[in-house]
């Protein structure tokens, strides 16, 4: 597969992706009610499931292609959800003994994403 229609192919998952949890997300929040975003949790609960089973599948058991793991996992579940990517890049750190490293990972961008969305929003109040 040439670049272009690699970059396509991701886009169009991506795309897919982005309608996904959209739909999901609603479907859920609508049928729990406000109060707790059940509806972000389940996706991203969905995600990770679904991010381990096809890299496992692609990497250990080859039963997905290189491209298509590619396309899949950047495409499709980079738009669906980051915090799977986030949780297997942890989990690999923690697989492989790393476990500081693997509570750094959590603890940064868990501390740094809530301190900037903050200085985020307050930066829009002042505009």
């Amino acid at each position: 597969m040439v670049l272009y229609q690699k970059l396509l192919c991701i886009g169009v998952a991506g795309a897919l992706g982005t309608l996904s949890r959209y739909g999901l997300s609603g479907l859920i929040q609508g049928m729990v009610g406000i109060g707790f975003p059940w509806g972000t949790a389940a996706v991203n609960a969905i995600g990770c499931l679904l991010f381990g089973l096809v890299w496992t599948l692609g990497a250990e058991r080859m039963a997905i292609s290189a491209e298509a793991r590619t396309i899949i996992l950047t495409g499709y579940m980079g738009a669906f959800t980051t915090f799977s990517t986030f949780i297997s890049e942890t989990g690999q750190l923690a697989g492989g003994a790393q476990w500081w490293i693997a509570v750094g990972n959590i603890t940064f961008q868990i501390s740094v994403g809530l301190a900037l969305f903050f200085a985020g929003s307050a930066l829009a109040r002042l505009l």
